[in-house]
């Protein structure tokens, strides 16, 4: 069954079914898998049957920690449960991915760029169109990179900056890193 809703005005939509499955020996903030996914939208497009949904204008897409912003959303849920996003931004606002890390409480990883897609099933982030991704601690940077193309396998820990396909070595940098030591991090009072 194919449900369109429409309204002039921003309103909230709950959707119990979904889960993003944050699970494994990740870095993620565990409890996201158990959180109902919320959903805001100017229009949002459900089929329940293929597990599709599609929202359009002003997007927020928070589940647990996990907060997703953009104009134009796609979600598909997979036969076990796990969901594809995909965002996009526009010129005048782009995507952003936000997401509370396991362990310090106040560590987060945080992006932006003009496309953003998160599969739960791998974990992994894929940031693209002039994109940064940050890991914060109490909203100090601790990494941040810029570049055409991030991605970043949570699971993993793994960063990758690619350049667009048509760059030239006139284009430099067409990525840059600041990576901070990993050691156990300790706060001072």
């Amino acid at each position: 069954m194919h449900t369109v809703i429409h309204s002039a005005l921003r309103f909230a939509f709950v959707l119990l079914s979904l889960g993003f499955a944050l699970g494994g020996d990740a870095n993620a903030e565990k409890a996201d898998q158990d959180k109902p996914i919320i959903l805001e939208a100017e229009k949002v497009s459900v089929n329940d049957v293929q597990q599709i949904y599609d929202l359009n204008g002003q997007v927020l897409l928070i589940k647990g920690s996990i907060v997703i912003t953009g104009d134009a959303g796609h979600i598909q849920v997979d036969p076990e449960g796990y969901e594809a996003v995909d965002m996009k931004g526009t010129p005048d606002a782009v995507a952003s991915f936000r997401q509370r890390r396991e362990g310090l409480a106040e560590e987060f990883m945080q992006g932006q760029a003009s496309q953003v897609i998160y599969n739960a099933k791998t974990e992994v982030l894929t940031l693209t169109g002039e994109a940064t991704l940050k890991r914060l601690l109490n909203m100090q940077m601790l990494d941040q990179l810029r570049g055409w193309k991030i991605e970043y396998d949570d699971v993993k820990q793994y960063y990758r900056v690619i350049p667009p396909t048509n760059a030239k070595p006139d284009d430099l940098p067409l990525a840059r890193a600041i990576l901070s030591p990993r050691r156990k991090a300790t706060l001072e009072k």
